[in-house]
């Protein structure tokens, strides 16, 4: 089992810039691919940006230039920077884990209300 807790959140200007915390209750990047996705009222929930177990990073087009991903092995802790914030990044953000070895588990976290508006 691996709980994962988020914050980080809040409501920002257009153009500002929040880092989003996701710490694991354990250490699982060896094994664990983590992901950020985001959910706005009345949409479905969305990939955002991932980090692999080797490092490597993937990013939606839409954050592309604007959001990082990275990890701290040593705290356990998946960071999601977000950089020139808009209005359409309004989003309960989620993170999550999926494990790359059988059996596949995936685990949430609770969300983070984040807000941009002027």
């Amino acid at each position: 089992q691996v709980q994962l807790v988020e914050s980080g959140g809040g409501s920002v200007q257009p153009g500002g810039s929040l880092r989003l915390s996701c710490a694991a209750s354990r250490n699982i990047f060896s094994t664990y691919t983590m992901n950020w996705y985001r959910q706005a009222p009345g949409k479905q929930r969305e990939l955002v940006a991932t980090i692999i177990i080797g490092g490597r990073t993937n990013y939606d087009d839409s954050v592309k230039g604007r959001f990082t991903i990275s990890r701290d092995n040593a705290k356990n802790t998946v960071y999601l920077q977000m950089n020139s914030l808009k209005p359409e990044d309004t989003a309960v953000y989620y993170c999550n884990a999926e494990r790359i070895l059988s059996p596949k588990y995936t685990y949430w976290g609770q969300g983070t209300q984040v807000t941009v508006s002027s």
